[in-house]
């Protein structure tokens, strides 16, 4: 589901979990266990990245189709600790976003320090809504973050999907890079995060995201609860088998999504 390779002071973290690295229920605790076990290695900041066309396409929709409220039930909370693990990690983390980085993946890479796309004819944007998911609060917590805010309404209300370019006057990317540069410059501007004094650095990342924290916090205590019912809500399954009937339609009739 992670290879894990070490270039100098950095680890890659690169994302292997089936053609659009869904998240699932085993991902999201192998990130969360990833996360934790970097944060005492010797390396000094960590790459997250993927192979191919694809970053995150976000939440593996089969298996919530087919798990239904008993899976639900196991998801948001691994989602809930995967997603706070990454925005507290202690190191310098960079999400270098080799493709189409959707829903869930949207909001994973938004947890990182930095966000290098590749260009090309990607798509970066939170899809949940459309389906009828209430954002969960770790995850709204991540988009308040980072998105410009006279951008948040539209990023979270409108399930609105953007190109590379345009996703960075969103917050949802820094920087756009060429395909070929995209590793290498995620790595230099690791390098570059990692040559600060890791105390100055730690303490400078936990001051700036208290805020944000303690208010992701505070929504999964006061809402928690009920925004998991309403994802367990039978219209939003009924949404959910619909849309994953579609996607099953395209593939059989054009050969692939």
């Amino acid at each position: 589901m992670l290879e894990r390779e070490v270039r100098r002071d950095v680890t890659l973290l690169r994302l292997c979990h089936g053609k659009a690295n869904a998240l699932d229920v085993p991902l999201l605790r192998a990130l969360q266990d990833a996360f934790a076990r970097e944060a005492s290695s010797p390396s000094r900041a960590v790459v997250l990245t993927a192979d191919g066309g694809i970053f995150c396409a976000g939440l593996d929709l089969f298996q919530l189709a087919g798990g239904g409220s008993s899976y639900i039930r196991k998801l948001l909370p691994a989602l809930h600790d995967a997603l706070r693990a990454a925005f507290t990690f202690p190191k310098p983390l960079v999400a270098a976003l080799n493709g189409h980085t959707l829903a869930g993946g949207c909001v994973l890479a938004a947890a990182a320090d930095a966000r290098l796309a590749a260009r090309g004819p990607f798509k970066i944007g939170v899809t949940e809504i459309l389906v009828g998911f209430p954002f969960p609060p770790a995850a709204l917590g991540l988009l308040r973050h980072v998105c410009a805010p006279a951008a948040l309404q539209e990023v979270a209300l409108t399930g609105r999907v953007w190109r590379p370019e345009e996703a960075v006057a969103r917050g949802l990317v820094d920087e756009v890079v060429a395909p070929e540069a995209l590793l290498p410059t995620a790595i230099a501007r690791a390098e570059g995060f990692a040559a600060i004094p890791p105390a100055a650095w730690r303490l400078t990342k936990q001051q700036l995201r208290a805020e944000t924290l303690a208010r992701m916090d505070e929504d999964q205590k006061s809402l928690g609860a009920e925004i998991l019912e309403a994802w367990c809500a039978p219209e939003v399954a009924e949404a959910v088998k619909a849309y994953v009937g579609k996607v099953l339609e395209k593939n059989v009739k054009g050969g692939g999504p």
